[in-house]
């Protein structure tokens, strides 16, 4: 999975990185979308502009002319599928409570008809649980930096029980058992963000489901080698 796209090669969150990974060969891209003060959907990882301003209080004429809208971004992906991450979390200024963002991200893949392509998630579990309900063919994942070990299995079978198709744990804190665990309950685990291949290697063995990384030219290399 590209991480905002090639973006150790390209700026990230671009069309033009998101090109450069499909053309090394990526499965999939990973992006974040949020909303721009004149109402549009747009991607971009920070909630702030480099100057400062954010995003939400900026109109989209007004943006830096390489920040996509997400359905531009979206055709920029071509055949790869993507994981849209959306940004909505309490202590930044664009939170949505409402969940309007949700809604308006639902509405925009279920107009594309093609909804095995898209694989939804958010650190916010409000954010994905909403997605569920709105869109149940749509896949979901939690974003996590970190889970106790003790909570893994009540977790895991929560998730489960709500249809949810993934958990998305930062690679620093992922362990061989998280990813025992949660396949036993029939629940992908997709880590973020791995550039090293040692790390990747091992992550393979332990048969992690995906590696979101900066240099998925790297990653496709220690894929392809013999182990």
């Amino acid at each position: 999975m590209a991480h905002r796209g090639a973006s150790k090669v390209e700026t990230e969150n671009t069309r033009v990185a998101f090109e450069r990974a499909l053309e090394m060969g990526a499965d999939a891209v990973e992006l974040d979308v949020r909303r721009c003060g004149s109402g549009e959907l747009v991607v971009h990882h920070d909630a702030k502009l480099s100057d400062g301003r954010a995003i939400i209080k900026v109109d989209k004429s007004d943006l830096p002319s390489y920040i996509p809208t997400l359905a531009e971004a979206l055709d920029a992906c071509g055949s790869m599928w993507v994981n849209v991450e959306i940004k909505n979390e309490a202590k930044e200024p664009d939170f949505d409570p409402t969940e309007q963002i949700t809604r308006d991200v639902v509405e925009l893949l279920r107009q594309r008809n093609t909804p095995d392509k898209w694989l939804i998630s958010s650190f916010r579990r409000e954010t994905v649980d909403a997605v569920r309900q709105l869109m149940p063919d749509f896949k979901t994942a939690w974003l996590v930096v970190t889970l106790d070990n003790a909570e893994l299995e009540s977790v895991a079978v929560k998730m489960a029980a709500q249809g949810h198709f993934a958990l998305h744990p930062w690679v620093k804190q992922l362990s061989k058992q998280v990813v025992e665990v949660f396949h036993r309950y029939g629940l992908q685990v997709n880590t973020w963000t791995c550039d090293d291949p040692a790390r990747m290697k091992e992550l393979i063995e332990w048969q992690v489901d995906g590696i979101c990384t900066n240099v998925p030219d790297i990653a496709l290399q220690v894929l392809r080698t013999p182990r």
